[in-house]
């Protein structure tokens, strides 16, 4: 039922329960996949380039917020890929398109992410995703 999932994290508090129910689902199914989906939003990719000096450093400092999640889903004994967009159109569209451009059985995301101030002007990312993506989404508080 759960074969293949789509895990959306920013690196939050939230993102880490929703990496281990995603986990706790995966293992219900033989075989089981978990593809992790990092966004980086446009003006997070020039902040982070800004504050770490060059793209390269900015990359490296992404893929060392990743490895947990990586790490944490390999030790489970789940197979898992990471993909990294940048998405200038932000982070919920992008992670709507991957989603629904992909045949996955169902996205897991954190009810809320890092960037506070905007989801109280702008709404949530994982609310936008709810309401767009074609797969059965799980919201993990």
């Amino acid at each position: 039922m759960f074969k293949n999932l789509l895990l959306a994290i920013d690196g939050s508090d939230h993102s880490i329960r929703a990496a281990d129910k995603a986990i706790s689902l995966a293992l219900l199914e033989e075989n089981a996949s978990i593809e992790i989906l990092y966004v980086v939003a446009g003006s997070k990719s020039k902040t982070d380039v800004l504050h770490y000096g060059d793209s390269d450093s900015a990359s490296r400092k992404r893929q060392e917020m990743l490895q947990p999640f990586e790490n944490k889903i390999r030790e489970a004994g789940i197979a898992t890929k990471t993909t990294i967009l940048h998405g200038s159109n932000g982070a919920a569209e992008s992670i709507i398109a991957h989603a629904n451009n992909g045949d996955y059985d169902a996205l897991v995301i954190g009810s809320r992410g890092l960037g506070t101030v905007q989801t109280m002007v702008l709404g949530s990312v994982s609310h936008k995703v709810i309401k767009h993506v074609k797969a059965p989404v799980l919201m993990v508080k």
